[in-house]
C-alpha cells in the first residue's frame, strides 16, 4: 500500500428526479424513470452493498429528494418498474433472435442484463426503496443527505414555505428510514443570505455549496455566518475531470452513447465513437474495449485525487478535504460504465493512500476553516439564479409567487375559520400542489431547453390543481373542495404525511430576504 496522504476525499452523490408518476409515459414522464432506477440506482446501490460486505464504511454521502424516496416506495411506480424490467428483457430476447450475429450478441448481453436487474429488483426493490436506502444506513457505508419537499428552488420561495418544505422533508426522511439526515443537498446548490439560520433552526449541521460560492476555496468547510452550519463546496477542479462537456470521462469513444437508440429495438447499441459522429455514423458498442480505458480512467482520478490533496494540504498549512460531487444518475444512466468505475475509485483511493469519508465525518473530524458569510449563488450556469429567474423562465416566478400567495392565504383563512384539532385533506392538498408548482426541475428543464413543453405543462397543471381547490375553499364550496383534494390526490399521490397545520404561522417568520438576483426579473415574492 502507498503511504497516506494528508487530508479526506469526500464523494457526494445527489440522486433526484422530479414527481413524474401518473404524469405521462413517453418520451418523458415515468419512462425516466424507470431508465434511471435499472441504470443508476440499482447498479449504484449493488455497488455500496458489495462495499458494504467487504466492511468497507462512510464511503460515500448520498443525497436522496423526497420527492425521488416517495417515487421509489410508491406502489403504482414499483408495480410499473417491474413490468419494465420484463419488457426490457422481452425485447432483449427478440433483438437475439436476428439473423445479424452482430444483432444477436447485442441481445443476449442486453438479456443478460435485464435478468440481472430483474432479479435484484425481485430482493431488494419490489416492496419499495425505503428498505434498500435503510440497509445501506444501518450498514453505515453511507451518510444519508436529506432535503426539502419537492426540491423547490428556496431562495426565491416565501419564508414560510421554505421551512415548512424543509421540515417536511426531514420528518419524510424520519418516517421512511427511521434516520433524520444531519445534512442535506441544498436544490441546485441554491443559497441567499439567512437560510443558514433556517438551516440552524431545523437541526442541519451542514450542506452543499458549489465551489465558487466559496470563492474557490473548498479545502475546508466553513461555518455560514454566526451559525454551527458548515458550507462544503464542490471541488470544481476533481469534479469536472469527470463530468465535463468538454473532456469528462463519459465522452471516450470507447464508451456506450447515452443519445443514440436501435430504433428496432429501442436498445442502446452504439459506442461514442467520436464527439463528433453522428448518431447513424456510430459504431457498435463493444464491452471489450472498455475495461482498459475504465482502468485507465479510474488511475487518473485517484492520482488526481491524491496530488489534489498534497498541493492543497501544503497551501493551507494543515490536512485538506476533497469534495467531489455528481448527480447520481450520471453512474449508469448517462454514462453507462460509471457504476463499474465508481466501484474501482473507492476500492482503489485507500490502495493509494487516500482517506475516504463523508461530509458529517469532515465535519467531526474538524475540517472546518474560518466563518465565512454567502452570497446568492447555485451550482447552475453562471453560479448565480439565471437559469430559474432568468427572462426566460420569467413567467416561472411570477406564476410560483401568485400560487404560493394564493395557497398560503386561502391555508392560512381556512385554519382561522375552522378548529384544527384534525388534519384538514383540502388544506394538505393545497400545500402539496404548491409545493409541486414551484419544483426547481420545471424552468431548469426550460432554460436548458429539455422537454421544455413538458416542464411548461406540468408546472402550470400544478397551478391549476392549487387555484382550483382554493376557489372552492375560499367561496364556501367545502364539498367541491374535499373532492378536488381527493381526486388531485389520486394523481399527485406523494406525501401522505404533509400536515399544513405544521405551516409556520405567518407571525413566526421574519420578512423575505432582501436580496434577489440584479436583474429585469427583480421580484418581491412576500
Amino acid at each position: 500500500m502507498t503511504d497516506r496522504v494528508p487530508g479526506q476525499f469526500t464523494l457526494v452523490l445527489h440522486s433526484h428526479l422530479p414527481w413524474l408518476v401518473n404524469h405521462g409515459r413517453w418520451p418523458v414522464g415515468e419512462e425516466w424513470l424507470y431508465q434511471s432506477w435499472a441504470a443508476s440506482y440499482q447498479p449504484v446501490f449493488d455497488v455500496l452493498r458489495r462495499l458494504a460486505a467487504d466492511g468497507m464504511k462512510n464511503q460515500v454521502s448520498l443525497g436522496i429528494t423526497p420527492v425521488l424516496a416517495a417515487q421509489l416506495d410508491d406502489p403504482h411506480a414499483t408495480a410499473s418498474m417491474y413490468e419494465w424490467l420484463a419488457d426490457w428483457q422481452l425485447r432483449a430476447m427478440e433483438l437475439a433472435t436476428s439473423r445479424d450475429a452482430l444483432r444477436r450478441e447485442h441481445g443476449n448481453r442486453e438479456y443478460r442484463a435485464a435478468a440481472t436487474a430483474l432479479a435484484d429488483f425481485e430482493q431488494h426493490w419490489r416492496h419499495g426503496g425505503s428498505a434498500a436506502i435503510r440497509s445501506l444506513i444501518d450498514a453505515d457505508v453511507i451518510e444519508l443527505l436529506g432535503g426539502p419537499l419537492a426540491h423547490p428552488f428556496q431562495p426565491l420561495l416565501d419564508p414560510r414555505l421554505r421551512r415548512f418544505s424543509l421540515s417536511e422533508g426531514l420528518a419524510d426522511a424520519r418516517l421512511r428510514w427511521g434516520h433524520t439526515p444531519a445534512g442535506i443537498w441544498a436544490p441546485e446548490c441554491a443559497f441567499t443570505p439567512g437560510m443558514e439560520a433556517e438551516y440552524s433552526a431545523a437541526g442541519i449541521g451542514h450542506f452543499m455549496v458549489d465551489g465558487p460560492t466559496l470563492r474557490g476555496d473548498t479545502a475546508l468547510g466553513r461555518p455560514v455566518g454566526d451559525t454551527d452550519v458548515v458550507a462544503f463546496g464542490r471541488d470544481l477542479q476533481v469534479s469536472y475531470r469527470v463530468w465535463s462537456p468538454k473532456s469528462g470521462y463519459p465522452g471516450h469513444a470507447a464508451y456506450r452513447d447515452f443519445h443514440t437508440y436501435d430504433h428496432e429495438s429501442g436498445l442502446k447499441l452504439s459506442r461514442v465513437t467520436g464527439r463528433t459522429v453522428d448518431g447513424p455514423d456510430k459504431a457498435p458498442y463493444d464491452p471489450a474495449r472498455v475495461d482498459a480505458v475504465l482502468d485507465r480512467h479510474v488511475d487518473e482520478f485517484v492520482g488526481h485525487v491524491r496530488d489534489r490533496l498534497i498541493t492543497e494540504s501544503e497551501r493551507i498549512g494543515r490536512d485538506a478535504l476533497v469534495v467531489a460531487a455528481f448527480d447520481t444518475e450520471l453512474f449508469g444512466h448517462w454514462w453507462h460504465e460509471g457504476p463499474q468505475w465508481l466501484e474501482r475509485v473507492l476500492r482503489r483511493l485507500p490502495e493509494a493512500g487516500v482517506t475516504v469519508g463523508t461530509l458529517d465525518g469532515a465535519r467531526q473530524g474538524g475540517f472546518l476553516g474560518a466563518p465565512v458569510e454567502l452570497t446568492d449563488s447555485s451550482w447552475g450556469s453562471g453560479k448565480d439564479w439565471r437559469v430559474w429567474a432568468g427572462p426566460q423562465v420569467e413567467h416561472f416566478v411570477d406564476l410560483n409567487a401568485e400560487v404560493v400567495q394564493t395557497a398560503l392565504d386561502t391555508v392560512d383563512k381556512q385554519m382561522a375559520s375552522a378548529p384544527t384539532t384534525f388534519r384538514d385533506r383540502v388544506n394538505d392538498q393545497i400545500l402539496r400542489e404548491a409545493l409541486l408548482t414551484v419544483s426547481s426541475d420545471w424552468p431548469f428543464m426550460v432554460s436548458k431547453d429539455t422537454a421544455a413543453g413538458y416542464a411548461t405543462d406540468r408546472a402550470h397543471k400544478h397551478a391549476h390543481a392549487t387555484r382550483e381547490i382554493c376557489d372552492a375553499a375560499a367561496s364556501g364550496r367545502a364539498s367541491t373542495a374535499v373532492r378536488l383534494a381527493t381526486n388531485w390526490g389520486r394523481a399527485d399521490n406523494l406525501f401522505a404525511a404533509v400536515d399544513a397545520r405544521r405551516l409556520p404561522a405567518a407571525s413566526d417568520v421574519l420578512a423575505a430576504p432582501a436580496t434577489f438576483p440584479t436583474n429585469a426579473i427583480r421580484r418581491d415574492l412576500r
